[in-house]
C-alpha cells in the first residue's frame, strides 16, 4: 500500500480496421522521496481529531507516507481512545476535548475526522493553532462554513487539503489528460453513479456494548447541533441525520463531484434539481436513502448523479464521460476509453425518392463529402488503463498533502475547491428541501436566489 503506481498505455493505434481492446498493464514504483529516510526530529507530528471508521482508515494511510508519525488521537468516545493505543502504542496521547491536541508544540498537523457539523469549527481551531489540516470531505456542513474556512487557510498561512482522495488519483490524472488531448472529442455528459446494497454501506455501524454517556462525550459531540437527550445511535450512526451529516449527497456525491471536476477543470455547476427519498432504510433515519440528481455546466455539458442504497446488485462507483467521439468510463482503479470516428458529412436519408432522385443526391452528396466505410465506420478501438495492484489513491492523497506542509505549496484539493465540489453537492439536498430547481454561482462560490 506504500508503492505508488502509474499508467502505461499502449496497443491500441489509430488506424481504421480491426482495433481491440489492449488491456493495459501498470507498473509500481516507488517514488524518489518515498524511498528517503527520515531523522527522527524531521518527521511531520501527526494528530487525529475523529476516531471513527474514517479516521482511523485515514490515519493508516498517512502514517505509511515516510516521514510522518502518530503522536495524539481525539475522540468522543473513549473505546476508541483506547483502541487507539492498541494499534499505534501506548505512547500515543488520547483525550475528548481536541483542544488539548492543539495546545501542544509537538503536534505539527491534524485529521479532522469528524461529524460534518464540526468540520468547519475542528478546521479553524487547529489553523488558527498553527497547525496544518486534512479535513474529511465534504468540507462543509452548512454554506455559511465554506467562506470561513477559506478565510482562516488565507489569514493563517496554513495548509488545508480536503479528503476527497480521487483528486490525488493516477487513474483520475491519466482521464484529465485524455480528455484534454481530445481523446473523447467535445465533452457532452457525465453520468455518474455510486451504489451500495448492504446495510453498512447504509450506515448502519454496529453500536458498541459499553456506549454510554459515561463512555461517550455527547455534549460535545453535539456542539452546535440541537440539544437531543442521549442517542447511541446518533452517536455512532450519525450520518443518518441531518444535524451532524449530509447525507448520501455529502458522502458520496461530492467524491464524485471532485472528480469531474478535477478531471474537467471545470469550478462547478450552475443549476440543479434533485429527487430523493427513503425507499427502504425507514429506521428513523432523516435523510434520504436514494438520491438523483441532474447539473448544468456552462462548459457545455450535464452531470447526471445516482446514489442508491437499496439496488440490490453489486456495491459500485463510476463515472460516464461522454463525448463527440467517444466515451471514458472510470470504474474504481481502472479507466476504458472507446473511441468511434465521427462522420465528416451531415448524412442523409433518400430511401423515399425514386431511384434516379437518389442516385442524383448521392452522387453530388459523395463528391463534396468522402464515402464512408464498405461495411460501416468501424471504432477506433478500446484503451484501457489499469492501476497497480495494491494501489491506494488515500496514501497517494497523504502524500501529495505531506509534500506540501513540507515544501508549503498549494496543495491538490485546497479549501476552494472542496468548497466548490461540497458546495455543488449539497444543491442536491437543498433542492429536494425546496422542491425546486436551484442556481448556484460556481465562481462566486454562492447559492443565487
Amino acid at each position: 500500500m506504500n508503492r505508488r503506481g502509474f499508467l502505461k498505455s499502449a496497443g491500441a493505434a489509430g488506424v481504421l480496421g480491426t482495433i481491440g481492446s489492449t488491456k493495459l498493464h501498470a507498473l509500481s514504483a516507488l517514488t524518489a522521496d518515498g524511498a528517503r529516510a527520515f531523522a527522527a526530529n524531521d518527521h511531520i507530528q501527526l494528530a487525529l481529531i475523529g476516531a471513527g471508521i474514517q479516521g482511523q482508515g485515514d490515519t493508516r494511510s498517512a502514517i505509511q507516507v515516510p516521514g510522518v508519525k502518530l503522536v495524539a488521537v481525539a475522540d468522543c468516545y473513549q473505546g476508541r481512545l483506547d483502541h487507539a493505543q492498541e494499534l499505534w502504542g501506548k505512547d500515543v496521547f488520547t483525550t475528548k476535548d481536541y483542544n488539548e491536541i492543539l495546545a501542544r508544540k509537538d503536534v505539527d498537523a491534524v485529521i479532522v475526522a469528524t461529524p460534518d457539523h464540526w468540520h468547519k469549527q475542528a478546521a479553524i481551531d487547529a489553523m488558527k493553532a498553527g497547525k496544518d489540516v486534512y479535513c474529511e470531505k465534504p468540507m462543509i456542513h452548512l454554506y455559511s462554513d465554506g467562506p470561513e474556512m477559506i478565510e482562516a487557510a488565507k489569514s493563517t498561512g496554513k495548509i488545508i487539503q480536503i479528503g476527497s482522495q480521487r483528486v490525488s488519483s493516477v487513474v483520475y490524472a491519466k482521464a484529465k489528460e485524455l480528455l484534454a488531448a481530445g481523446a473523447i472529442g467535445q465533452l457532452n455528459m457525465v453520468t455518474a453513479r455510486w451504489d451500495r446494497n448492504s446495510a453498512m454501506g447504509a450506515w448502519n455501524y454496529t453500536v458498541p456494548l459499553d456506549a454510554s454517556p459515561e463512555t461517550c462525550d455527547w455534549p460535545r459531540f453535539l456542539g452546535t447541533a440541537p440539544k437531543v437527550a442521549w442517542n447511541p445511535e446518533h452517536f455512532f450512526q450519525w450520518r443518518k441525520w441531518k444535524a451532524y451529516g449530509s447525507g448520501v449527497a455529502g458522502d458520496l456525491f461530492v467524491h464524485l463531484f471532485s472528480g469531474t471536476h478535477f478531471i474537467t477543470g471545470s469550478h462547478g455547476p450552475t443549476r440543479a434539481v434533485a429527487s430523493g427519498a427513503l425507499r427502504f432504510w425507514k429506521d428513523g433515519r432523516d435523510v434520504p436513502d436514494v438520491m438523483l440528481g441532474i447539473f448544468d455546466y456552462s462548459e457545455g455539458f450535464n452531470l447526471s448523479l445516482r446514489v442508491n442504497f437499496v439496488d440490490g446488485g453489486e456495491e459500485s462507483e463510476g463515472l460516464l464521460f461522454t463525448g463527440s467521439e467517444g466515451t471514458m468510463e472510470i470504474e474504481r482503479f481502472t479507466l476504458t476509453v472507446k473511441r468511434v470516428p465521427r462522420e465528416k458529412g451531415p448524412g442523409f436519408v433518400v430511401h423515399t425518392y425514386t431511384e434516379a432522385m437518389q442516385e442524383k443526391l448521392e452522387d453530388a452528396y459523395y463528391a463534396k463529402y468522402p464515402k464512408p466505410h464498405p461495411a460501416g465506420a468501424p471504432p477506433l478501438g478500446e484503451e484501457k488503463y489499469v492501476a497497480a495492484e495494491g494501489y491506494s489513491d488515500s496514501y497517494d492523497h497523504f502524500h501529495n498533502f505531506f509534500d506540501s506542509v513540507r515544501s508549503r505549496k498549494p496543495v491538490v484539493e485546497d479549501a476552494v475547491f472542496g468548497y466548490r465540489a461540497a458546495g455543488a453537492a449539497l444543491l442536491g439536498n437543498l433542492s429536494i428541501e425546496k422542491d425546486a430547481v436551484v442556481h448556484w454561482d460556481p465562481e462566486a462560490m454562492k447559492v443565487l436566489s
